[in-house]
């Protein structure tokens, strides 16, 4: 899997045009007779047990998704987006096309929505907000964004490409303020969807290696806690950053630090209650008793939540380019870079069952929709399966 990096420039903000690929610099990209490693064989599938039923209920389309795609979930709504602007409203159960829209510019990041605003990000740097399907204003940004926005309490807030935070109006689009860690900034920032949600009345976002609790209102840091710290003897190397799904339960908030560590925050007190070393690069899920992640080498783990030793660890699926994980009843639910889609024991990691879809890389994390599990493919594919 390759993932980028792209240099960050101080204020006002921009953005380099180059980027570093981090895949480029390894070894296994030059040929054997150059001295380069053969790149590892993804694991063979085993037979299907097919001990967990699991149907295809419906299907539906967008365009090629070649953004850090986060499927949102409203309700009984599924909303999708696709890297040519696309936006797409779909019935969970059904499937049904609800509302489609465009934001008449390629995407970096999306989709958010409150099930009123619905909001997404433009290669153009805009920030760009529907109601209903209907574009009811664009805001330009200066930087850009890889995090799909969160929309609650009447507000858009969104973390761009250097961990700042800002905060719209949800009706108007107006900037209501910004919050910067400019001081502490790497040099390097990672083309990939951070962290941002809600805690109760706490705002928490990942600020590089550190989950960071903001007053909503303005902005106004309460707490940090640090996942990791920055590492290695040059600018790539020491890119640390939490990225992807977080896993919440209550005041706890587990996240994962890009190819550093996985742990877990209480956020009632703002301080971190364990991190373990982890090689991923995809976010976390979780219950009460576990949290699930995948390795960029295709093994798939689970840590106790309260002190984070290992349950389990399973190289089943090694070097098939995984997705982030989802929980779903006694599965671990993962996608892979073939378009399979694997449902795993969350006890002991064992096969459950594999369905397909299209062939392409699943673009973004599974997503829960009421009872029906939401897939999207690279390819545009959107698939609703129905566990049984």
């Amino acid at each position: 899997m390759i993932v980028d990096v792209i240099r960050a420039a101080s204020r006002p903000l921009s953005i380099a045009a180059c980027a570093i690929a981090l895949a480029g610099c390894s070894n296994s990209s030059l040929p054997t007779w150059l001295g380069g490693v053969e790149k590892p064989k993804p694991a063979v599938l085993t037979d299907n047990p097919a001990t967990l039923a699991v149907r295809q209920a419906w299907s539906a389309k967008v365009g090629t998704v070649d953004f850090p795609l986060a499927v949102q979930v409203q309700g009984g709504t599924v909303l999708v987006a696709a890297s040519d602007g696309t936006i797409v409203a779909l019935d969970a159960a059904s499937g049904r096309e609800l509302w489609r829209a465009n934001a008449r510019s390629p995407l970096a990041a999306g989709v958010g929505s409150d099930g009123t605003v619905t909001a997404v990000v433009t290669t153009e740097n805009e920030l760009v907000a529907f109601e209903g399907g209907k574009e009811t204003w664009r805001q330009p940004l200066g930087l850009g964004a890889y995090t799909a926005p969160f929309v609650a309490g009447g507000r858009v807030f969104l973390l761009l490409a250097d961990r700042s935070v800002s905060a719209f109006d949800g009706k108007t689009g107006r900037r209501l303020w910004n919050q910067s860690r400019a001081a502490q900034q790497q040099p390097l920032v990672l083309k990939h969807a951070g962290v941002m949600l809600a805690v109760g009345d706490t705002l928490v976002v990942g600020q590089q290696g550190r989950l960071a609790g903001l007053n909503p209102l303005n902005g106004v840091p309460r707490w940090e806690a640090a996942l990791a710290v920055p590492r290695g003897i040059n600018d790539v190397e020491r890119v640390v950053d939490l990225v992807g799904r977080v896993s919440r339960v209550g005041d706890s908030v587990c996240a994962r630090a890009f190819q550093a560590a996985v742990g877990c925050v209480d956020t009632t007190r703002g301080t971190a209650v364990w991190t373990k070393p982890a090689n991923g690069t995809e976010g976390i899920d979780g219950d009460s008793a576990n949290v699930f992640g995948t390795e960029v080498n295709g093994t798939v783990n689970a840590y106790r939540r309260t002190d984070g030793e290992r349950v389990w660890t399973t190289d089943l699926l090694a070097y098939r380019g995984l997705s982030a994980p989802l929980m779903l009843g006694r599965a671990v639910v993962i996608g892979d870079s073939f378009g399979y889609v694997h449902f795993i024991n969350r006890e002991d990691g064992k096969l459950l069952n594999r369905v397909t879809t299209d062939g392409s890389p699943i673009a973004a994390a599974p997503t829960l929709a009421g009872t029906t599990l939401v897939v999207v493919t690279k390819n545009g594919g959107i698939y609703g399966f129905a566990p049984q």
